[in-house]
């Protein structure tokens, strides 16, 4: 489908986004949280693990919200967006103005592994022992170090984005990320950390282990450039579709992530709401099977998945 058939079709409103498919998914967010707070609170020990596997549905899901939400194509009115993205990123543990300029300037500079914020510190480097040992045995054992270090590098370490921000909007994200740590921080100390891990811990933890899954298989041991010192420009949206890969997730669930699987598309047409992407009809050839890309990423040590390439491993997905 041309970039003008997709402008055309924008125009007749089927891919706009709607302000009901955003109620939906923001409801559905709601819902799942609740169901989980609940069963956490009933007393039984069966309800309360299968509640703490609703809630980590639900963390999923608010973080998918953040993503459109950020890119304002969950709801058509902006004030709702802006409103479901500080709710969002709030659920999720990442500052609402970091993200949205971080993940905004991932979408400028995808393909450049030094100038991506969230690429950069997966440049190829010497790594100490130590951080072989933590990387390949949390690769392993799938416990959620990446995710955990996507949010705090990316988003909260105001110092390394510093190198990569204006200075007035630094100042901006610092009152922020303090604001919420000190939220946390009073949350924390008012439920008492012991009962708040009962309540949301496990859910929280499995839904990090999912998202490592998720974001590591969108751009992670796909083709790169470095720029280093060169004056490079950003690759148009059409050549990042070469940079990024595609899952093939149930069909629900899927639906459910508003096609957050369907990462090709979401490079290529930026505009265009997660949950009418599918609707495009557009090759996108990087796309595999989950199950198939986690066998074939597993196989490979976290340090040769996350900071070798593909020609070198042999890992063609």
């Amino acid at each position: 489908m041309s970039d003008d058939h997709i402008i055309r079709d924008m125009q007749k409103h089927s891919l706009y986004a709607s302000n009901a498919q955003g109620l939906l998914y923001s409801t559905l967010a709601v819902v799942l949280s609740g169901i989980g707070i609940v069963s956490a609170l009933s007393g039984s020990i069966l309800i309360w693990m299968a509640g703490q596997i609703v809630l980590a549905f639900a963390f999923i899901e608010w973080f998918v919200i953040l993503h459109e939400a950020g890119h304002r194509t969950l709801f058509r009115s902006r004030w709702i967006n802006q409103f479901m993205g500080v709710v969002s990123a709030f659920m999720t543990l990442i500052p609402y103005t970091a993200w949205r300029h971080v993940h905004a300037r991932h979408h400028v500079w995808t393909g450049w592994q030094d100038r991506d914020i969230t690429t950069e510190t997966l440049v190829p480097r010497p790594l100490v022992r130590w951080e072989r040992w933590a990387i390949n045995g949390a690769w392993r054992s799938g416990i959620p170090l990446f995710s955990v270090l996507y949010r705090t590098q990316n988003f909260w370490n105001t110092r390394r984005l510093a190198r990569f921000l204006d200075a007035g909007l630094m100042r901006r994200i610092r009152l922020e990320n303090f604001v919420w740590l000190t939220i946390y921080i009073v949350l924390v100390a008012w439920l008492g950390l012991s009962d708040l891990f009962v309540l949301l811990g496990p859910g929280l933890l499995l839904a990090l282990a999912v998202e490592d899954i998720l974001l590591l298989s969108q751009h992670t041991h796909m083709p790169t450039q470095i720029a280093g010192l060169a004056n490079v420009q950003p690759l148009a949206p059409r050549v990042q579709q070469a940079c990024t890969r595609s899952l093939c997730l149930p069909r629900w669930w899927s639906w459910m992530l508003m096609h957050f699987d369907a990462h090709e598309l979401h490079h290529m047409h930026v505009r265009v709401p997660g949950y009418r992407l599918r609707s495009l009809n557009v090759h996108t050839p990087n796309e595999v099977h989950w199950w198939h890309w986690l066998r074939a990423a597993k196989k490979l040590s976290g340090v040769d998945f996350l900071f070798g390439s593909r020609d070198r491993t042999g890992m063609h997905l």
